[in-house]
């Protein structure tokens, strides 16, 4: 399992990682700041403008690559999980490479726009190659339910096969541990779809 970071970087996800583990999957959180210093004092939003959709799936490709290469993982079966810019390249990734075979998004936000040159996510939709869940808060701004609408949409036009949850009272960043719009109540309701999806797509059961 993939998962992808936040705009504050890997730190937040640690516990994450751990829940993939407990769930009985192999977890690689990719840094996608490690082109700054080490000594780079720049807040995440800061950070997060640097990156490019190039760099980002080199990145994940980079980790895809590790984890086939894993005495303990099955090639055939990588899943990849993201959370607010993570979730926006969970879109990305199931769009571009083909080893990735399930895909989860918490708030992707931004789908819509290119980071660099090339297509933004939402205009690589006809190529996904896996199924995708998403999580999203009808308190949310980016993405808004009219976003997750417009997604929802375009997948099914694309006969992707997805299925989305949308939560009351809920806003972005409602399952990041730490955060201040953490709701617990979302949360909790997400975690069982989101390791119940894996299971069947990866597992098989």
């Amino acid at each position: 399992m993939i998962v992808v970071q936040g705009q504050t970087g890997v730190d937040d996800f640690v516990k994450l990682s751990d829940m993939v583990a407990t769930n009985g999957f192999v977890a690689a959180a990719p840094d996608f700041y490690h082109r700054d210093p080490p000594d780079c004092r720049d807040d995440g939003p800061t950070r997060r403008m640097r990156l490019r959709d190039l760099t980002v799936i080199q990145d994940v490709n980079a980790t895809v690559s590790f984890l086939k290469s894993h005495k303990s993982v099955d090639p055939s079966k990588i899943g990849i999980v993201g959370f607010c810019m993570g979730g926006r390249v969970v879109y990305l990734m199931s769009a571009v490479n083909p080893d990735i075979k399930a895909g989860v998004m918490y708030y992707g936000s931004d789908p819509f726009s290119p980071w660099g040159d090339g297509p933004s996510p939402f205009d690589r939709s006809k190529d996904i190659s896996c199924p995708i869940m998403g999580h999203f808060g009808e308190d949310d701004k980016n993405p808004s339910p009219a976003d997750m609408k417009k997604l929802d949409a375009e997948l099914t036009r694309l006969n992707k096969p997805h299925e989305f949850y949308s939560y009351a009272n809920a806003a972005h960043a409602f399952a990041n541990f730490g955060s201040g719009n953490y709701r617990e109540h979302a949360a909790n309701a997400s975690w069982p779809r989101t390791f119940g999806f894996f299971a069947k797509q990866l597992k098989g059961g």
